[in-house]
């Protein structure tokens, strides 16, 4: 598959992009280099290659969620300048 002038034309028009002729040949013929690149991946043998999303295997490196005590309300409460029922009071917001 090849991408032709009126391809780019068409990407610009979307992008709200305005392109001169001189920047339209070039931007076919790099994105005609791409997918040649892409055509030749295509020849790899990759049956045996699992899918991944990474190249480099990524281990979650977040702690183990444990529950722990809190701190006293009271005392997360104290420097609060407006409270209510044992909570912050904030303003209402619509």
């Amino acid at each position: 598959m090849a991408i032709s002038v009126k391809d780019v034309e068409h990407v610009a028009l979307l992008a709200r992009l305005e392109l001169s002729d001189e920047e339209k040949n070039m931007y076919t013929e790099q994105l005609n280099t791409i997918l040649g690149y892409m055509e030749k991946l295509k020849e790899l043998d990759t049956a045996g290659v699992p899918p991944t999303a990474h190249v480099l295997p990524i281990h979650n490196v977040l702690r183990e969620d444990v529950e722990r005590p809190s701190m006293d309300r009271e005392k997360v409460l104290q420097n609060a300048p407006y409270r209510e029922d044992g909570q912050f009071r904030v303003p209402k917001i619509v």
